[in-house]
């Protein structure tokens, strides 16, 4: 690959607690996260080279969050450091199945975005697409590449404490789904987006713009659903003892980057050959590399090597 994967959006800490006590203890713990940033570290513990477009500041938070990046190999962009910052937060509170929900302290505006010559990718999503002024920007940024040899993917992760309205936010989906060639939600996306729509019937929705080539639906514990124009797969997810779900589904976008990098299909492909079986595998792979991130505490994705000894090559 001759450059990295670029990644656009926010880097946070996380301070996960627990809303029903285990062991008559309550504990929090503040955790490097935000789902682009988690997205950037899963791609470089996979083995493909990243770069990612943020903002945080020199604070305690920001040394952790510099440090956690850093150690995990993703670079910065130029910028993405800012003294003059206050590095955002979100509380995740933890029920007794260990599914997270979220509030934000957080404020968005990244550095000058750019694309660098032979970017196979870029990946954008959460919050970073929603909240001004940063989202405008975003917005700009790929209609200006749009006719680049670049791949982009986009991961709503809605969040209705941010944007409570599904019809503006669905409406803000849909410009930057038009702009993206795969676009992946959730199920709980899809409940918030489009209630009572079944996500097939979104896929399909998604599918009738000229660049949008692949919908990924996630499905929690059931697995998830993969549409593109010529297919459409169903992978069912492993049973697993799950400890939380905290950066499940951010684990399961970057395998699906890594996937298709696996398969050179970013870049000037933009996901064209794109087969049936592909898109099962890629799928299947970005399944089993969320359900090791749900084993374990916090926003932890898997490497290549932790992959490998889980569920083989």
């Amino acid at each position: 690959m001759s450059a990295p994967v670029l990644v656009i959006g926010e880097a946070l800490v996380d301070i996960v607690g627990t809303a029903v006590k285990r062991n008559g203890n309550g504990k929090t713990k503040a955790t490097p996260g935000g789902s682009p940033a988690n997205v950037a570290v899963g791609l470089a513990r996979l083995g493909v080279p990243t770069e990612l477009v943020t903002r945080f500041g020199t604070d305690g938070y920001g040394d952790q969050l510099g440090a956690h990046l850093f150690g995990n190999g993703v670079q910065l962009a130029p910028g993405s450091v800012d003294p003059n910052f206050r590095t955002s937060t979100a509380t995740a509170t933890l029920d007794a199945e260990g599914v997270a929900t979220y509030q934000f302290d957080i404020s968005w505006e990244p550095p000058a975005l750019s694309l660098s010559r032979g970017c196979p990718a870029v990946h954008t999503g959460s919050i970073a697409t929603v909240l001004e002024p940063g989202a405008a920007a975003i917005r700009a940024f790929l209609e200006s590449v749009a006719d680049q040899p670049v791949t982009v993917t986009l991961d709503p992760n809605a969040r209705p404490s941010i944007t409570p309205d599904p019809v503006s936010t669905w409406a803000a989906v849909r410009q930057l789904a038009a702009l993206s060639d795969l676009v992946k939600l959730s199920d709980e996306d899809c409940e918030f987006l489009r209630p009572g729509i079944e996500p097939a019937d979104i896929a399909a929705e998604l599918l009738t713009t000229e660049r949008t080539q692949c919908v990924v639906i996630t499905r929690g514990g059931k697995g998830a659903l993969g549409v593109s124009r010529d297919a459409q797969v169903d992978v069912i997810a492993p049973a697993i003892q799950v400890v939380d779900t905290v950066g499940a589904g951010d684990s399961f976008m970057a395998a699906l980057i890594a996937g298709l990098e696996q398969r050179g299909l970013l870049g000037e492909r933009r996901l064209a050959g794109l087969t049936a079986e592909d898109l099962h595998d890629i799928v299947e792979y970005a399944v089993r590399a969320a359900a090791i991130t749900c084993t374990r505490n916090g926003a932890d994705p898997p490497t290549a090597a932790e992959y490998t000894a889980t569920w083989g090559s």
